[in-house]
Formats: structure tokens, sequence, C-alpha cells
């Protein structure tokens, strides 16, 4: 076995492993779907923030009465909807509604997103109100400090009354009253832009007389573990900024939190110094408070076992308010799709430290998110994602033609002493060291280094994977069409060879059945065979173990990247292609001409057993 091939073996079966193990190690899982019951509150104090507002029901025992909320029974959407009174959201990128009891932000509709690539699927659903199974929603209160009790600070349960506003859109913010009926008066002015960020002013007037303390809060609140893809290679769960720190915590590691506030409460508390955020990402869309930029605040994530419920929160520091003084606090909400242009612009133009990591770049982040920016710019260009990536393949086989020059031209040169290597066995016979420092000899002489074959394939994998990241996690894939039946890059190829492609009248096997494995699309069959013409610049090597191995090669890799999304086969075909192309030129130059048409002949041919 020659030098050249033992290095194109090894090279193809570590990048064949390689993505084996990703195949096998970040499939999908089916989701649990957890019982849905209330969560239990807590109280907080009326020092700093130091302990949890309320969301849902009473407190604990032991602690002050919290106000309760939603009801015992799952409802429909249509039956929670109408538990309460309501203010109307309606802007170019969202439709929903504000519930007036609690002044809950719990009725979110996404209008650029369906739920499929067909326009008249339903919209994407964001957030769900308090007494539906999966309800998730925003609540915004404050925690009573002094002699207050939660009887006197709205919360949960307050019947807040429309001030001014009938319906909330970029233009129209609307503003919600409540009188406590013992001198305070609360007021919340919500206003959105054009895209995802809520601003809310939150006042309190005191009229009582003396001087009041209570701190201002802000609630993201999830009942029960949401539906997810449950891949190892994606984070869905609790995303946070603390002074320049990211944080990501899972959903399944919540109930296992340290408990710093009270018994059977897991919870992480973290005082922010100076600029944070934190709420709950999904896949492609987030829910995220952010408190104004520099101001300091208590960042919180917890779960409430007794309800399922798991939370996000942020704890601003204790306001006094003299008698006759308002006082009023602003902050953030983001809710909506995880856009990279919208969210750096938000970064930028409100100043939020690091908002643009709230996408799930992942550990090669370095990689990740410089091609993600090309392929963002590509696609201003062309207006297709599918094209976008051709050409980003080309940039990026252009950044490494230098060391693939060097890699094709060294493969050239191991062609052209070929004989020179078979003299070397015939002379050595079966003395394998005498034959390993001869040949060793000679491509230092001949100045070859037999390992540079392998360079290309091994600089493949981390660009593989960080494209693979990429169509995976950025909401820019999502549903992006390329041509023909490709509607969706983020998805694998649609067709199947099954029903001929379409032309028989059978719909294809289902994602996870056993038939699914056999449902090639046209993609993965021209990634099959682009691999397998690229084998063919070389002849089959002589070992019958090894031309094996090269004959099944190409059509392994067809059927393991057959489910890969089709942006990631498209990416890897125009590759092929390009590494054949620069692969024949090069060898030519070096006066190898590679015999492509006889070596596809050859191996068609019956071969004789191997008597050596």
């Amino acid at each position: 076995m020659d030098d050249q091939n033992k290095n194109l073996i090894l090279a193809t079966a570590l990048s064949f492993l390689v993505i084996l193990g990703w195949f096998l190690l970040f499939p999908p899982q089916e989701p649990a779907t957890p019982p849905q019951t209330e969560a239990a509150g807590q109280t907080q104090d009326g020092g700093t923030a130091t302990t949890s507002p309320v969301a849902t029901t009473p407190a604990a025992s032991g602690a002050a009465s919290a106000p309760v909320a939603g009801t015992a029974a799952p409802q429909s959407r249509a039956q929670a909807l109408a538990a309460s009174s309501r203010v109307s959201i309606d802007t170019p990128a969202l439709a929903g509604s504000i519930a007036l009891t609690g002044g809950r932000l719990d009725d979110l509709s996404l209008k650029d997103y369906h739920e499929t690539v067909d326009p008249k699927s339903p919209l994407v659903t964001l957030l769900s109100p308090v007494g539906m199974q999966d309800a998730y929603y925003v609540l915004y209160g404050w925690a009573p400090g002094g002699q207050l009790g939660f009887d006197q600070v709205p919360g949960a349960n307050t019947d807040w009354q429309v001030e001014s506003g009938d319906v909330l859109g970029p233009d129209s913010p609307v503003t919600l009253r409540w009188d406590n009926g013992a001198g305070l008066v609360f007021r919340r002015t919500i206003s959105v832009d054009d895209h995802y960020m809520f601003t809310l002013s939150q006042s309190v007037e005191n009229l009582t007389g003396e001087e009041q303390r209570l701190a201002p809060y802000g609630i993201v609140a999830r009942h029960g573990e949401p539906k997810s893809h449950k891949f190892f290679v994606l984070h869905e769960g609790v995303v946070s900024m603390s002074d320049g720190k990211l944080e990501e915590i899972r959903y399944s590691k919540m109930p296992d939190m340290e408990t710093p506030e009270r018994e059977g409460t897991p919870a992480e508390v973290i005082d922010v110094t100076k600029d944070g955020w934190i709420g709950f990402t999904d896949k492609y869309w987030m829910t995220t408070l952010v408190p104004v930029p520099g101001q300091g605040f208590q960042s919180v994530a917890k779960y409430v076992p007794s309800g399922d419920v798991f939370q996000t929160e942020t704890r601003l520091p204790t306001e006094t308010v003299a008698p006759g003084e308002t006082v009023e606090v602003k902050s953030y909400l983001f809710a909506g799709a995880k856009e990279w242009q919208t969210i750096k612009d938000y970064q930028s133009s409100l100043g939020i430290e690091r908002f643009i990591d709230s996408i799930d770049w992942g550990w090669f982040f370095f990689f990740t998110k410089p091609i993600f920016w090309v392929l963002h710019h590509l696609h201003a260009l062309t207006g297709n994602m599918g094209w976008s990536i051709i050409m980003l393949t080309f940039i990026l086989k252009a950044l490494v033609l230098p060391l693939a020059w060097k890699s094709y031209a060294s493969m050239a040169k191991m062609k052209e002493l070929q004989p020179e290597l078979e003299k070397l066995k015939e002379r050595t016979g079966d003395d394998r060291q005498k034959m390993q420092q001869e040949m060793m000899a000679l491509y230092k002489r001949e100045k070859v280094n037999p390992a540079a074959g392998c360079l290309p394939i091994f600089l493949q994998i981390p660009i593989f994977f960080s494209l693979y990241k990429v169509i995976f996690v950025t909401i820019e894939l999502r549903q992006a069409p390329w041509i023909g039946w490709i509607r969706d890059l983020s998805a694998p190829d649609p067709s199947s060879i099954l029903n001929l492609f379409g032309l028989l009248p059978y719909a294809p096997p289902e994602p996870g059945s056993m038939l699914a494995v056999l449902s090639l699309g046209i993609l993965p069959i021209v990634l099959g065979i682009s691999m397998w013409l690229q084998q063919k610049l070389n002849p089959a090597p002589t070992d019958a173990t090894q031309a094996m191995i090269f004959a099944w090669m190409p059509w392994v890799f067809m059927f393991m990247l057959g489910s890969f999304a089709s942006g990631l086969v498209l990416y890897w075909i125009t590759n092929n292609t390009l590494t054949f192309t620069q692969q024949y030129m090069i060898m030519r130059s070096h006066g190898y001409h590679p015999d492509l048409l006889g070596n596809i002949r050859s191996s068609f041919k019956k071969k004789s057993p191997d008597k050596s």
C-alpha cells in the first residue's frame, strides 16, 4: 500500500468518522411534554431587589401572600384570551394583545413567519396567555418594600385601566393606569417599534403623605418545558449577558441550579453592575428582558417545581418615592425573531452589550460569525440564499487555494515518484524498516510531503461544521428557497427516489421512518456522483481492500448526508466540483495527466483477483 493511498484513506476515513459521530451525537429527540400546573410565588423585601417577585400563584407556606393568576385546568387559546379585557397590538412585524389583568404581554404572533413553507399556514406564535397548557408571557410590576403589602402594588392579578391609546403600534403607545386606593397611582406606558423591541416606562405617583419604598421588576415565564429540537448542537433555554459574560442554561439543567433564596426553588441570581440582559431563547425566537444599558440590576433564572414553571427576571434597585413625588423607570423588552441585522441594529442604537451573541454561534463562533457575515452580504446581492451559498463556497475555496495548490502539487509529484517507489519495494523486499528509511530519504531529496494530500480534507471539517451551524440556527436560512423543488434550505431535500422524484403518485416516507433512509433526494444523489467523479482523478488502488473502501465511500456519504439540510448538501456539491476542477488543473500543470475517462471505464470492468 503506497503512502499516498494510505493518506487519502486516512483523511477520508477520519472525515467520515467525524460526520458519522456528528450524525449520531446530534439526532433529534422526541420532545417531552410535562404536565402543566401553576407556579408557586415568592416575596420580595423592601431593600434592593434580592428575592423573587411573583408571576403566578400564592407564595409558599411562611411567605407573604402574593397575587394569583391563571386557572387550574388548561384552556383553549380563545378561552384564555377571553378571560381578560385586552389592548390590541398591531405593527408591521407583530400581531397580538396585552391582557389588562396583570398588564401581561401574553399574546404575540410574528407576521413575517409561518409555521411551514406554505404561506397559508398559521403564523408563528411566540407568546401565549395564562390558562393555556403552554403559557408563555411577560409580566411587569413592583415589589413592595417597607410597610407596603402585595395588595398595594400591581402584580399578576391587577386590573389595569387604559388611560390613553387604543391599539399599540409603532406610532401609538398605550398607557395603563392603576390606583391602589391608598394613595399610590401606578402607570405603565408601552411603546413598540416596527420590529421587535418594546419600551416599558413604569411610574408610581406617591399621594400618601409618607415616603414609600418599592422595586420594579420584569418577568418572562414559561409554563412547562417547551417543545424543542433538543439537538446537542443547539442551545434552547435561558440566555443572559452579565457585565460582558454570556451564560446559557438549558431547560433540563434549571431544576439543578443552586437555591440561594428559599428551599424548593432552584435559582441563579447574578448582581449585574452595569450592562446585561436575560431571557429565553428558542432556535429562531427569543423573549429577552433588557434593562437600560448602564443600569445595575439582579439577573435571575429560576425554576418553580410545584408548577413546572421556568422563569427569568430582572430586578431593579429599590426606589424611594417621597410624598408628592413621581418616580419613573424605563426598560426594554425584545420579543420576536432572532434576525441578525435587527439584533445588530439594537446592539448599536441602544447600546445593548453583545446582544448579537443571543444568536447561538456555538463553539466555533470565530468561524460561524464571519461565515454568516459573508453569507448575509452575498444574500443582499443575490436575493437568494442558495446562490449565496454557492458564491460563499467559491470564496472559501479561493481563500485556501494556496494551501490546496501545494497539496495537489505534492500529490502530482507523488504520482511522478511511483516508478521509483516500485523499484524501492523490489530492492528492499520484506525489510519494511529499510523500505521506510529509503522512502523518507527519497521524499526529502525530492522535497515531497506525503501528508500534504490530507490538508484540504482536514481543512473542510471546521468549515463544514461552522456552515452546518449557520444553516441550522440562523433564521435567515429558515424556509429560504433556492430553485424549483428546494423551498427550504434548512431542511433536507424533499424529493425522493422512491417515487421517482414525484413522477409516481406516492408520497415519500415520513422523516424518521425505516424507509426514509433509502428515500434519497436529487441533491444527495448528485453529491454522491460528485464524490465518485473526484475519486476517478486517480486510478483505483491495486490493493483489493483499498479499492473496496474507495468504491463504497461516495455512496456511504450520499446516504449519510441525505438527511442533512439542503443548504449544506449544496455547499458540499459545489465544494466537490471546485475541488475536482482545482485538482485536475493543478495536476496537469505539474506534468501529471489524470486519465479520468480511463479510470471511470476501469471501474466498471471485472477485475481479476490480485495474485501478488
